[in-house]
């Protein structure tokens, strides 16, 4: 059996989908499947079991454990301007804190979800460094969720025979239209330039970025499901890994692929960003992907524009025709 938490979300779905497709059907599905529009994400998708997050331990307890293949440990609470801090505190760092202590009792292998969230705004650059990550400083409270328990991660001396943790940078693609104003900026360009003709884009103010030059490391859905499914075999070199494409690129550049995608004719107004996030605003994000090279992962990642024209032709156009 294969266990994927966060299982109707985003990533979660989309994993299982990559399993299924590989014929591993002995799914066992975690979460908290509160919410129709999530579920509907495992309508078409062959499970084993649906097992509640709040019963996911005592459940896990009662299996033999020379059933339990893996553990893709991919649910949290994503939501970069959660200020509850305890609720982001039991849902990111302790909950995954006990997979982590499931993981060493039954030795089962891991791979989870980090976040590029934890770099802040960069100061000290984008390398997976595993040193460097005590040194981090995010810039919100869900940031600082995900580096809590990378940090404990590293301090413990006892781990599973193997894990991996993944800083996802900007992940787009099928299945995020539950996150509302937390899904990809793909996602809203889509629906703004569909509802208004137009797309708007933040103003730079810096002076070494022009109007919509600001960059992001964007990585398709598909790329981020494809690593976890190679370390899924690979079980070796367990570490914390940045997960991004390596290139950064810019909103214009986004923008555009959206249009071009659409068959829309283009157009862009930039618009003041809002003083309340400025001073905190990134201006250049981008993975830097040598570790995971390092231990042969050698499959490129999708352009964004390939990424973007088959999330929206395949995908957002028959969804919202």
């Amino acid at each position: 059996m294969i266990i994927v938490t966060g299982a109707a979300g985003f990533i979660g779905s989309q994993m299982i989908k990559k399993l299924n497709d590989n014929h591993f059907n002995a799914i066992i599905a975690v979460d908290h499947f509160g919410r129709s529009e999530k579920n509907e994400h495992l309508k078409s998708l062959k499970l084993k079991e649906k097992v509640n997050r709040d019963d996911f331990f005592d459940w896990i307890d009662l299996q033999d454990p020379k059933e339990l293949e893996f553990i893709f440990h991919i649910g949290a609470r994503t939501d970069t301007a959660e200020f509850d801090k305890s609720i982001l505190w039991e849902l990111n760092t302790e909950y995954s804190k006990k997979v982590w202590n499931k993981c060493i009792a039954y030795q089962i292998p891991l791979v989870y979800a980090s976040s590029a969230a934890t770099y802040g705004m960069g100061e000290r650059g984008y390398e997976d460094d595993e040193k460097l990550i005590p040194d981090l400083r995010p810039l919100n409270l869900y940031g600082e969720s995900k580096n809590e328990f990378d940090n404990w991660v590293l301090k413990q001396a006892v781990k599973p025979f193997f894990w991996a943790g993944l800083k996802f940078f900007n992940v787009y693609g099928p299945h995020e239209d539950h996150k509302g104003r937390m899904a990809s900026v793909v996602w809203h360009a889509f629906h703004q330039i569909k509802e208004t003709g137009q797309m708007k884009l933040f103003k730079s103010h810096h002076s070494d970025y022009k109007d919509g030059e600001q960059k992001r490391d964007f990585i398709f859905v598909k790329d981020v499901v494809d690593v976890c499914f190679y370390l899924m075999h690979h079980r070796r070199n367990s570490g914390i890994y940045n997960l991004g494409t390596g290139q950064a690129r810019t909103f214009i550049d986004l923008a555009r692929a959206v249009f071009r995608a659409m068959g829309v004719n283009e157009v862009i107004e930039f618009i003041e960003t809002p003083e309340d996030i400025r001073e905190k605003y990134q201006y250049f994000t981008q993975a830097e992907m040598k570790k995971l090279r390092s231990i042969g992962y050698l499959e490129s990642f999708t352009s964004l524009e390939d990424g973007i024209d088959s999330y929206i032709t395949d995908y957002l156009v028959p969804k919202y025709r």
